[in-house]
């Protein structure tokens, strides 16, 4: 029988229709989820065992579970639903094997839509941390995720070299580009791709998220004049690293210590035509020799002075802060991912966006409760309160393998 406090479910209503699992229903209503679903072409016409809606849910419970098996993932969402004798009645227990083809008929397509449809920029003007005078902080990179080792992960994403051995790595990769806010570290824009091409491509892509008044912060392996000129004709401005080994000619000193500079296409360089002027900054950490260069479109040194500037620069280190947690807390150190075909590989990584999200943006909403700064709220505690949340608030189907059931995450 249900708990005090609980009702038992209508007679015919079946328990994929009553899915609440805390946090990720609350972030991505079922209605979302139904949309993106729509969107994608994945909507079904026929009631089955496992609607795409609660796939869905699945995956992230999965990403937000990393570690967990199958059964153990579903264990956790039905932990609340003692009483759950109530569904039997129209309820077929899903298999592990069941579970993974309706993952392979979902495809990446829905949870992609659901990242687009809800992953949007959360500081507001009065988030401490996030704004430079009016500029929005967001920051873009690079990373790399392990895969198994399959012969159709191997083909489409390749694997990287290695000194050792065979001179091959042991796991394939697939390689993500991000882009996060500096101040509430959520990731607003992301793609992915095989090993081989490389982070500015993908860059690219991310660049219909920029818009004016935000300021993108990029490291060095970032700069190229084509991506400098487009990421810049979104109207966001630019404040990137430079590589030590870059000539940027003194074109005119500026009252702050800065300069301006022009840099140009390699096959314009020796004639020195079609230039962009940058303004560079120059400058060294205590104790270092090292000397740092930052170009920026920000012109007017009394706009943003150079000391100024150079101090926002460690705000770039906000997105690797991202990319930690959401590889090393919310999955695990050496972590590989399950999904042992491409569409499984992207459908899982945003998956795991998507959760990360949903906690960063938690944790935006307790900060600013309190009036405090993000970075102050610990992830690793909001993860585990999330993940208790889940399990407390679950509603989703029970889920029970033997012997033969095993099957190959898609």
């Amino acid at each position: 029988m249900p708990r005090a406090g609980q009702l038992k479910p209508p007679l015919g209503e079946r328990l994929s229709d009553r899915i609440a699992i805390g946090l990720l229903t609350s972030t991505f209503p079922p209605e979302l989820v139904d949309r993106a679903v729509a969107e994608a072409g994945r909507t079904q016409q026929r009631s089955r065992l496992l609607p795409a809606r609660v796939v869905v849910y699945y995956v992230l419970a999965m990403c937000l579970f990393f570690g967990q098996g199958y059964e153990e993932v579903a264990r956790l969402l039905t932990e609340g639903l003692g009483w759950a004798r109530g569904w039997r009645g129209s309820w077929q227990v899903p298999t592990t094997a069941a579970i993974t083809r309706a993952r392979a008929k979902l495809g990446p397509e829905p949870v992609k839509a659901l990242f687009a449809a809800v992953c949007r920029l959360v500081a507001t003007p009065a988030t401490v941390g996030a704004f430079y005078r009016d500029w929005r902080l967001v920051a873009v990179d690079g990373t790399t995720f392990d895969l198994p080792d399959t012969m159709s992960n191997v083909d489409f994403f390749g694997r990287p070299g290695s000194a050792r051995g065979s001179g091959k790595g042991a796991y394939p990769q697939a390689r993500v580009v991000a882009m996060a806010e500096c101040g509430t570290h959520a990731v607003f824009a992301a793609t992915t791709g095989p090993l081989s091409t490389h982070e500015t491509v993908l860059a690219k892509r991310l660049f219909t998220a920029l818009t004016p008044g935000m300021l993108l912060l990029a490291d060095r392996g970032f700069l190229g004049f084509e991506l400098w000129r487009e990421a810049a004709a979104t109207g966001a401005d630019l404040l990137w690293r430079v590589k030590s080994c870059a000539v940027l000619a003194v074109i005119e000193q500026l009252p702050d210590g800065s300069y301006l500079s022009h840099i140009y296409a390699a096959r314009d360089k020796n004639r020195h035509a079609d230039p962009i002027t940058v303004r560079v900054v120059e400058y060294t950490m205590p104790g270092q020799s090292t000397v740092y260069r930052l170009i920026t479109t920000i012109l007017d040194p009394t706009g943003a002075p150079a000391l100024d500037l150079a101090a926002l620069y460690i705000q770039r280190w906000e997105i690797e802060t991202s990319l930690d947690e959401l590889k090393t807390h919310q999955g695990q150190p050496g972590m590989v991912l399950r999904s042992q075909t491409p569409p499984g590989v992207e459908q899982e990584i945003y998956g795991f966006l998507l959760v990360h999200y949903a906690i960063r943006h938690l944790m935006h909403h307790a900060a600013a409760g309190v009036d405090i700064d993000p970075d102050r709220v610990s992830f690793t505690r909001t993860l585990r309160l999330v993940r208790r949340q889940v399990t407390t608030q679950a509603a989703f189907s029970p889920l029970t393998t033997g012997p033969g059931n095993a099957s190959r995450h898609p």
